[in-house]
């Protein structure tokens, strides 16, 4: 039985862990104003930071799902651990030894957390020894082998496990771990033996660069263990559906750039690297998962789709279509757009930088395809699309991936797209994934009225006007066109001549779209201003978000000038998702190709951002 922790000890504990750099280590952090820092809130999806950090008290809010608290309760939740449990994950991270008093609950042993990434990391540096030692020739030789060289070797970290197999374990014990220790840190097996023998060894680390574990790679025919890649087993550091190998290296990178590519080998990553590419992750000993894509989502940074993206890299081999399959069921987890980059040849990016160099590892990552585009081709080649009932086949297994395309303004092209693949008339497509679509409904969802899925909205096919979902006013990533509606349905007499310049595609939610819209409908005539909305469009949602905007308080008198700095506010947001989308054309243009094109379009670009910064100069105030 273990006992209370000291009070003394919790408020040391408290005051060294400084909350920015835990949140830190989990989430990317801005700057904010006002002292706070700003960041996607990593318990719940979100597009828009909504989730504050503020250093001077210790506290973080998410203002969109409502969690808040200390740094204690930080990793209580993040963690999924006890308050206990969260004290002694801090004071291991900041060096805090406990003392207990009677009474209380079973927990860890005091300090086991700190003393296995001890163990972890003298391991690493005995490790990366015996690479550059006489007995490291052969793990030297399959990196030479590899195109990999003493320096990168060296920035990696690489090492080499002896093949005696017990020289790690003796070499910790030399210095004061004990072989509990060392078995619960994952380097050394109950029987006595080291865990890794004879093979080539990638440190993994965490964000902060701590050492949770290690990839070994098998390089002697005659090794005990017949898998390729051995990595450490569950530990209370390690968690292989929770780690990514290179992240150290790669996750301000990640963040500055707004992308993650993610690859399938250690060695994959370390070529990418040095390429160039660096922000390269990959997975360690399991398949890229749900957790994964959680943890890559909050690294981003903004969460702005048309802003983010995460490229896959995949053999063009029926596994690798295999590996895209399954990433495509959980592209859910993605607010970034999602990519596919494959060699034509086969390449893993390793083999592709050895044979061809630097230039063509960055030349696959610039030929990335949508995910969508990629898996949708791939189902459609396993049919026989010489024969009438194969392209009707192929189109069938097609159905489901165009009706769960996130983004429903992209549904259309890429039913004109399959229709080409299919070598079909683009009506007859249309029709046929609708009517599959609905096919494969749920029983229980045919009894009751169908809700309209993206397809619905596409010409040609009118569908029953559904109601408009109602919005959250809670919702921060929609503050700006709540805001602005409640200044029109409040006090339209602050607005300019139409409406300071905005139109309706400035909004983003339907009912916020649908209410402006209603607006610019109105005009003068009988009536009070709100009746004359309300008869535009008679929607009982939009009927009582006007009544909410008409009773919702304002912080400001409204003016003319706080009606301009919402609506430039707007305009902003507008312009920040076209600039995002020719960023991202011209990321993809090869000026060298088609040079009239990459200059018009940066010409597009500059304009773009000179409109933004003359929006950002009205937009001096806060929108609350």
């Amino acid at each position: 039985m273990a006992g209370l922790i000291n009070e003394e000890d919790l408020a040391t504990v408290r005051e060294r862990s400084r909350i920015e750099d835990v949140v830190g280590s989990y989430v990317t952090l801005r700057r904010g104003g006002g002292g706070s820092m700003v960041g996607l809130c990593p318990f719940h999806d979100e597009k828009t930071p909504s989730f504050h950090v503020t250093p001077a008290r210790g506290f973080f809010h998410c203002f969109g799902c409502g969690e808040g608290g200390d740094v204690i309760s930080f990793v209580q939740k993040i963690n999924h651990v006890s308050f206990a449990e969260a004290v002694e994950f801090l004071a291991d991270r900041v060096g805090v030894q406990l003392r207990y008093t009677d009474g209380g609950g079973q927990r860890l042993e005091p300090g086991l957390r700190l003393r296995v990434l001890e163990a972890n990391q003298l391991a690493a540096e005995f490790y990366a020894g015996q690479l550059l030692s006489g007995t490291g020739l052969p793990g030297r030789q399959f990196l030479d082998g590899r195109g990999f060289d003493k320096a990168a070797a060296e920035q990696f970290g690489i090492g080499y496990a002896p093949t005696g197999g017990r020289e790690l374990g003796a070499h910790l014990k030399a210095r004061g771990f004990t072989d509990d220790e060392l078995v619960k840190a994952g380097l050394v097996r109950e029987n006595g033996w080291d865990f890794f023998q004879g093979r080539v060894l990638w440190p993994i680390r965490d964000a902060g660069r701590s050492v949770l574990g290690f990839g070994a790679r098998k390089i002697f025919d005659d090794d005990r263990m017949p898998a390729k890649y051995l990595n450490t087993p569950e530990t209370i550091v390690y968690k292989k559906s929770n780690v990514l190998y290179g992240l150290d290296l790669a996750r301000g990178n990640i963040a500055r750039k707004n992308q993650a590519v993610v690859v399938e080998g250690y060695t994959d990553v370390m070529a990418c690297h040095l390429a160039g590419v660096d922000t390269a992750v990959a997975s360690c000993g399991t398949a890229f998962g749900d957790e994964h894509a959680r943890l890559l989502q909050r690294l981003l940074g903004t969460g702005d789709v048309a802003g983010g993206e995460v490229v896959f890299t995949f053999d063009g081999d029926a596994a690798g279509q295999a590996a895209a399959l399954k990433v495509f069921k959980g592209d859910q987890n993605f607010l970034a757009q999602t990519y596919v980059a494959v060699e034509p040849t086969g390449l893993d990016p390793c083999d592709l930088r050895m044979e061809h160099g630097d230039a063509a590892l960055r030349e696959l990552v610039g030929r990335r395809v949508p995910l969508y585009r990629f898996v949708m081709r791939n189902v459609v080649s396993g049919f026989d699309l010489d024969r009438v009932d194969g392209r009707l086949a192929a189109l069938r297994a097609a159905a489901p991936l165009v009706s769960s395309i996130r983004d429903a303004s992209l549904v259309s092209g890429y039913l004109r797209e399959l229709a080409q693949l299919l070598g079909m008339d683009p009506e007859e497509v249309r029709r046929e994934v609708k009517v599959t679509v609905q096919r494969r409904a749920r029983p229980d969802q045919q009894q009751r009225r169908p809700e309209p899925d993206a397809t619905d909205a596409l010409p040609g096919m009118p569908p029953p006007r559904p109601s408009l979902p109602v919005p959250d006013p809670r919702d921060r990533r929609l503050e700006a066109e709540r805001g602005t509606l409640r200044l029109i349905v409040r006090a339209p007499e602050t607005f300019g001549e139409e409406w300071n310049g905005l139109v309706a595609d400035n909004f983003l939610h339907p009912a916020y779209r649908a209410l402006f819209e209603a607006v610019l409908a109105a005009g003068d005539g009988p009536g009070g201003w709100t009746q004359r909305i309300l008869q535009a469009n008679p929607d009982p949602v939009l009927e009582q978000l006007v009544i909410s905007l008409a009773v919702e308080p304002v912080l400001r008198e409204p003016t003319e000038g706080y009606a301009r700095e919402y609506s430039a506010q707007l305009r902003v947001q507008a312009l920040s998702r076209q600039i995002a989308d020719a960023k991202s054309k011209l990321q993809r243009t090869n000026p060298l190709d088609d040079q009239p094109a990459y200059n018009r379009m940066f010409a597009q670009l500059v304009e773009l951002e000179r409109q933004r910064r003359e929006l950002l100069a009205l937009a001096t105030g806060p929108a609350v």
